[in-house]
């Protein structure tokens, strides 16, 4: 086993793959260690018995989804294809994944309910909108700059996570949306892509910048928290956003892409000011140390349970909820910069357009980082995409987003909008 998980194979993976991967085996091995079996010598039957057992027992109340499952099936696939050289039979080969069902929950936020959203669970405001004197979160700024970025930005939270201080643009207060680039290194299924950013959602990471973040570098640098990083990396020069120059391990140095710098080893990189050693990271804990993307999860727990314990029912929001609302929100703005700029063309010549640029949903996949199978599309119309969501974000600014969306969702059973804008 240990030479599975140190195999050039396993190693080679994505350290968000080994550390899933990781994960549903050890899942694995503590559900047989429950009914008596080995590793090495489980066949189909428990196998089948452990999907049962992780998705639909009753007994079970950690149950998951099927996308997670699925996720488990790969890990311990891989596994046992590395165990096959002792001869060790995969119990999972006839397992095919299981049909990932997507239930009716609440996957979206329109803006009006992401706005209240915030308000409530991160801003510690009350039902009618003032802040609530009992309210006792220390990270407000922190952690609203970072939804706001989800929710602007529409990148996983893994990957906003991962962002470092030498990747965000100059400020341009002349600009709506800023053109950013997200490293291979730190996408999911390493492909890095090009994401844009509203004026606001980088105000506010700025202002957190220059108060909280820099609050808990100071308290970091008072405590020595810095120094006690025995592997800590030293940034040595920035070459815009392009690369960086970083101390190594023989005590010389080296040039890297950011593009090919993941996040472990951001959390790892620090630079030297005239305060003393501070991290590039960008997104801090209150100990000053690089927070690591799990982190977020808690964050967004506490922000429900609040929420909850007002006595608002089904208005809880995730991380990926505001990747959703993100793409529901630009597709929306999209169809109605369509419709206004192709309404006087008649239904075949709107198709044959659609069919030489692509339709909206082109250009939120655009705007997502989706990666298309179609390889041809790929490299001929990816420039053509990329300007139309050029077109979309200078249309879009100042545009009424908010009230447009909260009438044309208001019915809808799946889109959650302010709950408490009729009230007032």
């Amino acid at each position: 086993m240990n030479w599975c998980l140190g195999s050039a194979k396993w190693r080679r993976l994505a350290w968000r793959s080994q550390r899933d991967y990781a994960y549903s085996l050890l899942v694995w091995l503590n559900y047989l260690l429950t009914v008596g079996a080995d590793w090495w010598d489980a066949d189909g039957e428990v196998a089948s018995e452990f999907l049962f057992w992780r998705v639909t027992d009753p007994v079970n109340e950690d149950t998951v989804e099927t996308g997670t499952f699925a996720r488990d099936l790969a890990g311990l696939k891989k596994f046992y294809t590395l165990a096959a050289r002792f001869g060790v039979l995969d119990p999972f080969a006839d397992m095919d994944a299981p049909r990932i069902v997507r239930h009716a929950d609440v996957k979206w936020l329109d803006p009006g309910g992401y706005a209240r959203w915030v308000d409530l669970g991160i801003r510690g405001f009350d039902l009618h909108g003032r802040p609530d004197r009992w309210w006792s979160g220390r990270n407000e700024q922190r952690d609203r700059a970072f939804c706001d970025g989800l929710y602007g930005n529409g990148l996983r939270v893994s990957e906003w996570a991962s962002v470092v201080l030498p990747e965000l643009p100059a400020y341009d207060r002349r600009r709506g949306f800023f053109t950013c680039e997200l490293a291979d290194a730190c996408a999911k299924g390493g492909y890095g892509h090009r994401y844009w950013m509203p004026r606001s959602a980088l105000r506010r990471v700025l202002g957190y910048v220059e108060g909280a973040r820099a609050a808990a570098i100071r308290r970091a640098q008072a405590a020595g928290r810095y120094q006690r990083i025995a592997d800590r990396r030293l940034v040595l020069a920035t070459h815009g956003t392009h690369s960086v120059t970083m101390s190594s391990a023989d005590g010389g140095s080296r040039q890297e892409k950011w593009n090919d710098v993941g996040p472990q080893t951001r959390k790892l990189l620090f630079r030297r000011t005239a305060q003393g050693l501070e991290p590039v990271a960008l997104w801090l804990n209150e100990d000053g140390l690089p927070r690591d993307g799990g982190g977020w999860e808690h964050t967004f727990d506490v922000a429900n349970e609040r929420i909850e314990s007002l006595g608002l029912e089904n208005f809880s929001c995730t991380a990926h909820m505001l990747r959703h609302s993100f793409a529901l929100r630009w597709y929306a703005v999209g169809k109605l910069i369509k419709y206004a700029r192709l309404g006087h063309l008649t239904e075949d010549e709107q198709r044959d357009f659609r069919e030489e640029i692509g339709d909206v949903w082109h250009l939120v996949q655009t705007m997502l980082g989706h990666r298309s199978v179609e390889t041809t599309k790929n490299v001929y119309l990816e420039p053509f995409r990329t300007l139309e969501v050029e077109a979309l974000l200078a249309h879009a600014d100042g545009f009424p987003v908010e009230s447009f969306m909260a009438n044309v969702f208001a019915e809808h059973p799946w889109v959650r909008t302010d709950p408490l804008a009729a009230a007032q």
